[in-house]
């Protein structure tokens, strides 16, 4: 016979397979995600893993295999929530208002910066290297960071994004529009700095 502590490893064994088949294949994309958000190949690989170690304590609360990739981009966003509230390193936000009136469009069109360009938003935004992106990305606040990863690098739609977030999607819609637009902010900050345009003041300081 078989002691009781033998009988509960062998119980457990078809757990641990089932939970490696639904969470193994998100490996790279959750780690994908955590690079974004942190900017730090060695913050996100520890991100990552203490995902999968929750992930694994709390597999038996996973009722809907089916969600599987939702679930743990959800404990990988609230590790990230947890870590950001101990960081300092966000931007400062301007007043909802300074940040409605404050368009990239506008700005770009005023200062021409690319006369020969067809596609002076995109253009404009081409000219910015990866790692000046990633840190006006990083900069963000979690709350608006978090989504605006979500959607771009994971293609997630907005009821998706809800779902990780455990929020209504219109609130996932407001934060997503605050999120580009202190991204533009940010970018044309940078691009003030580096001399791509002119040293003027932007429509919000007017």
């Amino acid at each position: 016979m078989q002691a009781q502590g033998e009988r509960a490893i062998v119980d457990a064994e078809p757990d641990a397979r089932r939970f490696e088949e639904l969470t193994l294949p998100y490996l790279r994309r959750l780690y994908r995600f955590a690079l974004k958000l942190t900017g730090n190949t060695a913050a996100a690989e520890d991100l990552v893993q203490e995902t999968y170690l929750r992930a694994l304590r709390g597999f038996g609360s996973l009722r809907d295999p089916g969600a599987a990739r939702s679930w743990l981009f959800q404990i990988l966003s609230r590790l990230v929530t947890d870590r950001q509230r101990k960081a300092s390193r966000e931007v400062p936000l301007p007043p909802p208002e300074e940040l409605d009136r404050f368009s990239l469009y506008d700005l770009i069109s005023e200062e021409d910066p690319l006369p020969y360009s067809d596609r002076l938003h995109e253009d404009f935004l081409g000219q910015f290297h990866d790692e000046e992106v990633r840190a006006a990305l990083v900069a963000l606040p979690e709350a608006f960071r978090v989504p605006l990863v979500l959607l771009y690098t994971e293609g997630m739609t907005y009821r998706e994004i809800a779902q990780v977030l455990a929020c209504p999607v219109g609130t996932v819609m407001s934060r997503l529009h605050r999120a580009r637009k202190i991204l533009e902010r940010e970018l044309w900050e940078c691009a003030r700095k580096r001399g791509l345009v002119k040293a003027c003041k932007t429509r919000s300081d007017r």
